[in-house]
């Protein structure tokens, strides 16, 4: 049986659509965290560009082949947080990206809820599927779900992963310090319900929109906050241990009398 999974979760000022700049800055935080083979590496939302109603800057390095280069480097599990062209659509996406060590693609999540007070909504296309995606390893596997930002106002999405096996939620975000009570409360909430853990990766800095607070965190599905970051760049360490999900789902079943025939369906890759 599985018994822990050590995250990272890269916590930076993201140059405002200077991918160059951010992959280096990227590179430079997961040499600095003293990683190991099959550690998980989170990035925040829109890792290379920062968070742009624009399409990405010509000529920038592929985000996914990017990112596959790191996780090769480091030989870590990475989630990236970039802009994403449909090849048969020519939709935008706002996306992640859990790459495996080996640089192959484990699986991508497209924004499902998309921010209309910044006009998001306007010049991205949202997702329509959940994923759930497996990390195998050396002991065992766990079941990651990949979301964005502004998907955490929004359980229902949560609920159906957990129903679905996620045991973590990872959500790279840009969100700003004026709503920052917000965040902390919404990711409590959804460990809480799901009695799943919770990493939460945010930015820090400013962009022509808005300022961040970074304030990176890692909720246990008991509520517990076990690592949090202030507002500094830095790379936030944290394991996450199997066994206390057993124990605490066993000890508070909600997740099993949950009466899941009363809910609908919707898509689940």
């Amino acid at each position: 049986m599985v018994r822990a999974m050590r995250i990272a979760a890269l916590q930076f000022d993201i140059a405002w659509m200077d991918p160059a700049r951010n992959w280096a800055t990227i590179d430079r935080l997961a040499a600095s965290a003293n990683l190991s083979a099959g550690d998980f590496v989170l990035l925040p939302e829109l890792a290379d560009t920062g968070f742009t109603m624009d399409p990405p800057p010509a000529g920038r390095p592929d985000p996914v082949e990017a990112t596959a280069q790191l996780a090769r480097r480091h030989q870590v599990w990475m989630q990236s947080g970039h802009a994403e062209r449909d090849a048969t659509t020519g939709a935008l996406h706002n996306a992640a990206s859990i790459i495996r060590p080996d640089g192959s693609v484990a699986g991508t999540y497209r924004k499902m809820h998309l921010f209309s007070p910044a006009r998001e909504d306007q010049h991205y296309a949202p997702g329509d599927t959940i994923s759930v995606i497996d990390v195998p390893l050396t002991d065992g596997t766990w079941r990651v779900a990949p979301f964005i930002c502004y998907d955490l106002r929004f359980p229902e999405l949560f609920r159906l992963a957990a129903l679905a096996g996620a045991e973590v939620f990872t959500v790279g975000a840009n969100w700003p310090g004026a709503r920052a009570v917000h965040r902390r409360a919404l990711a409590v909430a959804r460990a809480i319900e799901n009695q799943a853990f919770v990493i939460a990766c945010n930015r820090i800095g400013h962009d022509p929109q808005a300022a961040y607070h970074g304030d990176s965190f890692v909720v246990a599905p008991s509520g517990e906050i076990i690592a949090e970051a202030g507002d500094g760049e830095l790379a936030l360490i944290a394991e996450l241990d199997r066994n206390e999900l057993l124990r605490w789902r066993d000890k508070f079943p909600a997740l099993r009398d949950l009466r899941r025939s009363l809910l609908g369906n919707v898509r689940i890759a």
